[in-house]
């Protein structure tokens, strides 16, 4: 269950007007698309840690409608405020959602650090607690090289990581960046699942 962060949230779980995101950007589904197709519909379903494999006559995306108080529900990563500051500001900061052992963050195109001294590259950190997944979805990535659009990093919690050799340097009189990224902070460890090295391929 994806839920708006509590310091973003009123007594009432209303949005504050400091939050990054509001209530109107919040998108219901406005058209079910569905698919009315009988053959073999493979399902991965996942329960206490294992996938369970079922097989459907019916394309499980042959549906009327949904009930109840849990909806699908869509906020573009384009309507996310950035969040800037006269200093590098921590990853926690961009949080965009919270789970009960995760944290989702974006982002977003922003003006970097606008402090005279300040430098824009992330500083190197571990997360002690967590580890830290990115995926880089567009824009340029100055703090790795080899990252490209599509790019997923992870970097285990305790394990020291930052910048690559020559980022912060090359960092110093930037304005800002174009890019936009995810990324999920889980206080769960990250582990591969069977279908890695059959994905990992295509």
């Amino acid at each position: 269950e994806f839920r708006f962060p509590e310091k973003y949230r009123n007594e009432f779980g209303q949005l504050l007007e400091r939050s990054p995101y509001h209530e109107r950007d919040v998108r219901p589904p406005t058209d079910l698309t569905t698919i009315d197709e009988e053959g073999e519909y493979e399902v991965h379903i996942k329960k206490h840690g294992k996938l369970h494999r079922y097989v459907y006559r019916y394309h499980p995306f042959d549906v009327v409608g949904w009930d109840g108080h849990m909806y699908p529900y869509a906020i573009s990563i384009h309507d996310f405020e950035p969040i800037t500051g006269r200093i590098h500001q921590p990853p926690p900061v961009h949080q965009m959602y919270e789970a009960n052992n995760f944290v989702v963050c974006s982002f977003v195109p922003r003006k970097f650090d606008y402090h005279p001294k300040s430098i824009p590259a992330p500083y190197n950190h571990s997360n002690i607690d967590s580890d830290e997944v990115l995926y880089y979805a567009e824009g340029e990535f100055m703090s790795h090289r080899g990252v490209e659009r599509g790019s997923f990093t992870l970097h285990p919690g305790g394990i020291p990581h930052g910048p690559h050799p020559g980022a912060v340097e090359a960092s110093i009189g930037a304005e800002g960046t174009d890019e936009i990224a995810v990324m999920v902070d889980t206080s769960s460890r990250t582990a591969s699942t069977p279908f890695r090295g059959s994905r990992s391929a295509r």
